[in-house]
């Protein structure tokens, strides 16, 4: 009798060790399944960026960057921050190197070096952080774990140079350069092929700064080009740009029956242009970039474990990653704009080829 109480007591205590264990195992696995539905706040998928020495509020493609990060932010309940998306501010080029390395430290699953400046820094870093996403914008970098995001620039600013040349009343327009590059040579090139085919016979003068954070510079250049006859400028300069809407604005000012005209870049500088208590712009128009919606295309894609490692994304006028801004109705005419939809046009069907290069130019000039 003892022996069979013993026995029922060790099958009580077996079967007892057995619930708690399934019971256990459950919640666990309860767990687990809650923290994979709901994402948990240390699972997150984090991204940063880099900015370069134009700053986060350049009105251009820093800012455009920073955009594009903060809607993907907002949209996925993530705050600023290490938890969820930031950037760091590079005030000169030597800034580059510790802000994408201390941004890798804290853990991003992606960072962005915003401009071709970061290229080599970009890459070092990567190579450092082979379990880091990496991604350029507007170049290319080696490395498995890097995407170059590149942009159609020369198709964008061919179409600009047609709106020039179709809006100039002097036939004189000009170019504002932020850093000579190969970069900036495309939308310089594209920008002198667009007007040219409309106008073989107009004048183009084009200007560097020889950098993208100098306001001033970028005033005293487009003074003059103003003071020169010159009434349509395009810049490709970064904060360096915001200068020339400032001289515009100010000749407006001073003597509003003068026509004088500033073409955005990378984003609609609208608002950028904007003066007197009507709101009046010296915008004309824009060649938008979307780098933020560039941005948030590889962001998805690395989420989604599809990230394009060491390949390079050109986002042109086929994947709507280049357009010109219409928003200055009064500026920017109907028959202006149907005469940049045909130019489109023959870009989209092949017809013509834009340069990219001074010698890609050189021998589209020759054949006008």
């Amino acid at each position: 009798m003892k022996g069979n109480k013993r026995f029922f007591g060790f099958i009580l205590i077996f079967s007892f060790s057995l619930l708690l264990a399934a019971c256990g195992n459950s919640s666990d696995s309860g767990n687990e399944e809650s923290e994979s539905d709901d994402g948990g706040s240390d699972d997150n998928f984090t991204a940063a960026m880099v900015t370069d020495t134009g700053g986060v509020d350049d009105k251009s493609f820093n800012q455009s960057s920073w955009e594009g990060l903060q809607e993907w932010g907002e949209e996925n309940d993530l705050e600023e921050g290490s938890d969820g998306y930031d950037y760091s501010q590079s005030e000169d080029d030597s800034d580059y190197l510790p802000n994408l390395s201390r941004l890798a430290k804290n853990d991003f699953n992606i960072i962005f070096g915003v401009g071709f400046l970061l290229e080599d820094a970009v890459e070092e870093v990567a190579e450092q952080n082979p379990d880091t996403y990496f991604s350029i914008i507007d170049t290319v970098a080696e490395g498995d774990n890097v995407t170059s995001i590149t942009f159609g620039e020369h198709e964008g600013s061919f179409l600009a140079g047609v709106a020039a040349a179709e809006k100039t009343e002097t036939d004189k327009i000009g170019f504002l350069g932020g850093v000579e590059s190969d970069l900036i040579t495309k939308f310089e090139a594209g920008y002198i092929a667009g007007a040219k085919a409309v106008n073989p016979d107009i004048e183009i003068d084009v200007q560097y700064a020889g950098d993208f954070n100098a306001v001033d510079k970028g005033k005293v250049i487009a003074s003059n080009m103003f003071n020169s006859d010159i009434d349509v400028v395009y810049h490709s300069a970064g904060n360096t740009g915001n200068g020339a809407f400032a001289e515009a604005k100010d000749i407006k000012k001073s003597n509003p029956d003068e026509d004088v005209w500033v073409i955005g870049v990378d984003r609609d500088q609208y608002d950028e242009g904007t003066y007197g208590d009507d709101d009046e712009s010296v915008t004309f128009t824009s060649m938008v970039k979307r780098v933020d919606i560039a941005v948030q295309d590889v962001i998805k894609m690395a989420e989604d474990d599809e990230y394009p490692g060491g390949e390079v994304l050109e986002f042109g006028l086929d994947e709507d990653g280049i357009s010109i801004a219409d928003t200055n109705e009064e500026a920017y005419t109907e028959d202006i704009q149907e005469e940049v939809e045909e130019w489109e046009d023959k870009i989209r069907d092949e017809e013509i080829e834009v340069p990219k290069t001074d010698d890609e130019l050189e021998s589209f000039e020759e054949d006008l």
